[in-house]
C-alpha cells in the first residue's frame, strides 16, 4: 500500500475532496500556512494499483500539473474503508502489485549510480569476471555480477521510452554504452596484465577453461537469457518490489561475456573476441527489446494524447531497430548454432559407430573415444578421433583401424582423422567377463 500526500492549489479544495469522496477513500485534509500557491493537503491511504487512477482522476478533475504528490510505501491500514477500496481496486485492475507512473520513473533514476560510483562499479566488477573466468571459478563470476551495476541503464531506456522521457532515456542508453567499453576496457587491461605479468602458466589455452569457451560460442538460448531477464527486470520494477536479484541475471548476460572478450583480445584470437562481442550486443539489445514490450503490456502510458501519439510513435521505432538489430546478429548466433548441432550429432553418432565396430570384434574392449577439434572457435569442428581399445594378450586385431575410420566416415558424411591405440590388459581370475572395463596389469 502506499500513503500519498497531496498539495492543492488554491480553487481546488472541493474538486479533490469530490474525486476522494466519490471514490470512496478515507482521506484528511488540512489547512497549508506558508504562505506559497498551496491552501491544503490531503492525506490519504491507497492501495498500490489505485494510486495511478487515483491521480489521474485529480487531474481529470483540474488540478492538473499543479498537483504536487508525495508516494510514500506504507505497512499497513487497519481501517474498512480502505480493506473495501482495496478489494475493489484488485477486482478492477487485477494486479494488485503494480506501481503508479511517477514511482516508476523515480525507482528508475534511482537505480543508475552517479556517473563516477558507475564507472568505478563496472570495471570492478569486470575485472572480478575476468579473473574468475581465468579461474575458472563459477562463485567468482557470480560474484563479479553481484556488484555490476548494469541494470538501472537498461531499465531507464526503456522507462524514458514509455513514458515519453527523453532524458531519462538519453541517460541510461549513455550508461549502456558507457558500461559496455568500460567493462571489455577493463577486462581487457587486466587479462593483458594477467598474460604478460606470468600470472598464469605461458602457453595456455584459454579457448579450452570452460567458463571462457562457453562465453565464446554464443547460440540462440543465449538470446532467450537475454529476453528473459530483461522481462523479469521490468516485471520486478512494475510491481515495486526488490530488483537486486534480477540485477543479477542481467549481469550475466553481459559481464562474463565482456570479459571473455577481454580475454580474447589478450590472447590474440579476434574471431573469439567477436563472437563473444556478438553475445555482448545481442544480450544487451534484447534486454532493452524485453523491457520496452513488457512496459508497454502493462500499459504504462504518458499522461496526455499528444505525447502518447508521439511515444507510440518512437516505441515503434525503437523496436523496429532493435528487431533488425537483433535480426542481422542472429544470423551469426544461427551458424554457431548449426556448427554445434552438427558437431554435437557427429560426435554422438560416431561414438554409436565405434562401440558398435570395436564390440564386434573377439574379446576387443572400448576403454575411450577422445574428439579433437579444429578451426577457430566458434566454428570449431571434430577433426580427429582417438579411440583407446582393450585386449587380452595375445590377440590383435588387424584392420580394425580401418574398419572404424571406413564407420564413422561414410556413416556421418565427414572425413575425420581416425587413430587407434591398444592396450593390453588381464582379467583378474573372478571378474565379471563381460565388464568392459577390465582390470590393469
Amino acid at each position: 500500500m502506499r500513503f500519498v500526500q497531496v498539495s492543492i492549489p488554491a480553487g481546488k479544495r472541493e474538486a479533490v475532496a469530490d474525486v476522494l469522496d466519490s471514490e470512496g477513500v478515507d482521506y484528511m485534509m488540512t489547512d497549508e500556512t506558508s504562505g506559497r500557491e498551496y491552501t491544503a493537503i490531503a492525506y490519504f491511504p491507497l492501495p498500490t494499483n489505485a494510486v495511478q487512477p487515483i491521480l489521474d482522476k485529480l487531474d481529470d478533475a483540474g488540478v492538473g500539473d499543479e498537483t504536487h504528490a508525495i508516494i510514500i510505501d506504507a505497512e499497513t491500514d487497519t481501517s474498512r474503508k480502505f480493506e473495501e477500496l482495496e478489494k475493489r481496486y484488485a477486482e478492477e485492475n487485477g494486479d494488485t502489485e503494480r506501481i503508479a507512473r511517477e514511482e516508476i520513473r523515480t525507482r528508475a533514476r534511482e537505480m543508475s549510480p552517479e556517473l563516477p560510483t558507475f564507472v568505478a562499479m563496472t570495471i570492478i566488477s569486470a575485472v572480478v569476471a575476468t579473473a574468475g573466468l581465468l579461474l575458472d571459478s563459477p562463485a567468482v563470476v557470480v560474484g563479479s555480477m553481484v556488484i555490476a551495476p548494469l541494470i538501472g541503464p537498461a531499465m531507464g531506456a526503456s522507462v524514458g521510452t514509455v513514458l515519453g522521457d527523453r532524458d531519462l532515456f538519453r541517460e541510461g542508453v549513455k550508461l549502456q554504452i558507457i558500461g559496455g567499453l568500460t567493462a571489455v576496457g577493463s577486462a581487457t587491461l587486466f587479462a593483458l596484465g594477467v598474460r604478460y605479468g606470468y600470472l598464469v602458466p605461458p602457453g595456455m589455452n584459454v579457448t579450452e577453461i570452460s567458463q571462457v569457451s562457453g562465453r565464446l560460442s554464443p547460440d540462440f538460448l543465449s538470446l532467450v537469457v537475454a529476453l528473459g531477464a530483461g522481462a523479469a527486470g521490468i516485471l520486478s520494477l512494475a510491481s515495486g518490489v526488490s530488483v537486486a536479484l534480477v540485477g543479477v541475471m542481467i549481469a550475466a548476460a553481459l559481464v562474463p561475456p565482456a570479459a571473455a572478450v577481454g580475454i580474447a583480445i589478450a590472447w590474440g584470437e579476434p574471431l573469439a573476441a567477436f563472437s563473444s562481442a556478438v553475445l555482448v550486443l545481442v544480450n544487451l539489445l534484447s534486454i532493452n527489446l524485453a523491457g520496452l514490450l513488457v512496459l508497454w503490456y502493462l500499459g504504462y502510458r504518458p499522461k496526455t494524447w499528444f505525447d502518447l501519439k508521439e511515444t507510440r510513435s518512437l516505441l515503434y521505432k525503437r523496436v523496429g531497430v532493435l528487431l533488425v538489430a537483433l535480426a542481422v546478429l542472429s544470423v551469426f548466433l544461427g551458424g554457431v548454432t548449426y556448427t554445434t548441432i552438427q558437431s554435437a550429432g557427429f560426435q554422438n553418432q560416431a561414438q554409436e559407430d565405434i562401440r558398435t565396430t570395436v564390440e564386434g570384434t573377439g574379446n576387443a574392449s572400448l576403454l575411450d573415444t577422445q574428439f579433437e577439434t579444429g578451426g577457430t572457435l566458434p566454428f570449431t569442428r571434430p577433426e580427429r578421433v582417438v579411440v583407446t581399445v582393450g585386449h587380452p594378450p595375445g590377440e590383435s586385431y588387424p584392420g580394425l583401424a580401418e574398419r572404424i575410420s571406413e564407420r564413422v566416415n561414410d556413416a556421418n558424411g565427414r572425413r575425420v582423422e581416425v587413430q587407434v591405440r591398444y592396450v593390453e590388459y588381464e582379467r583378474i581370475p573372478g571378474e565379471d567377463e563381460s565388464s568392459p572395463w577390465p582390470d590393469w596389469l
